[in-house]
């Protein structure tokens, strides 16, 4: 199995450590949090794909690594798809404020109309700019009240089919199911089928 670092492009403790199982598998060391030159990267885009490509864009260039930018966010149809893009600043930089917000929003709200998704966008960016993109979706509904002791956002009231929030899950059954996971497959798919393109493993594409 070949290996290869990337940097991720974010300073969220519970991205960082579902990335770091995610893409452990494939031989990928995950360099993290990624801390200085470009700092914190402005989310300036309109679309999560704009947003992760950003990041992912600014930190490559920033470290000389491939980077790995994510934007990803819960969309409530009772709630025209809010939060969506603004997921992790809703109402607050406090996610269980955000939370909150969301369960008082859906107060009236039965539960045949709590229909919600997860969606994460990921890209891998190189230094000269090349770019893998991803996208991961999982549906569910809104719960009434927060469940699970796992998971961080918007996990402990989203769900899934079976009942389950995904803070209910443990990690290896998020990462299995999770909208980051399925995102994460993808990418990596697609990194394996590129070869000698890939971004970590031409140093004349380097930039």
């Amino acid at each position: 199995m070949s290996s290869a670092t990337w940097v991720l492009a974010s300073h969220n403790p519970g991205k960082a450590e579902e990335f770091r199982r995610l893409l452990a598998p494939a031989g990928i060391r995950l360099a993290l949090p990624y801390v200085g030159g470009a700092g914190v990267v402005p989310e300036t885009g309109t679309t999560y794909l704009e947003n992760a490509r950003i990041k992912s864009l600014a930190v490559a260039r920033a470290t000389g690594l491939p980077a790995l930018g994510d934007d990803s966010g819960i969309e409530v149809d009772a709630l025209d798809g809010r939060p969506g893009l603004h997921s992790a600043d809703y109402v607050s930089q406090d996610p269980w404020t955000n939370v909150r917000t969301v369960l008082a929003e859906l107060m009236a709200v039965p539960w045949p109309r709590r229909t919600a998704r997860m969606r994460a966008v990921l890209v891998l960016a190189s230094p000269d700019g090349t770019m893998l993109a991803a996208e991961g979706v999982v549906e569910g509904r809104i719960g009434f009240v927060p469940r699970g002791r796992f998971g961080f956002g918007y996990d402990p009231i989203f769900v899934l089919p079976d009942g389950r929030t995904l803070a209910e899950l443990l990690p290896e059954e998020k990462d299995a199911v999770g909208h980051r996971g399925r995102a994460a497959r993808a990418l990596l798919e697609q990194w394996a089928a590129v070869g000698p393109f890939r971004p970590d493993a031409d140093p004349a594409r380097r930039g």
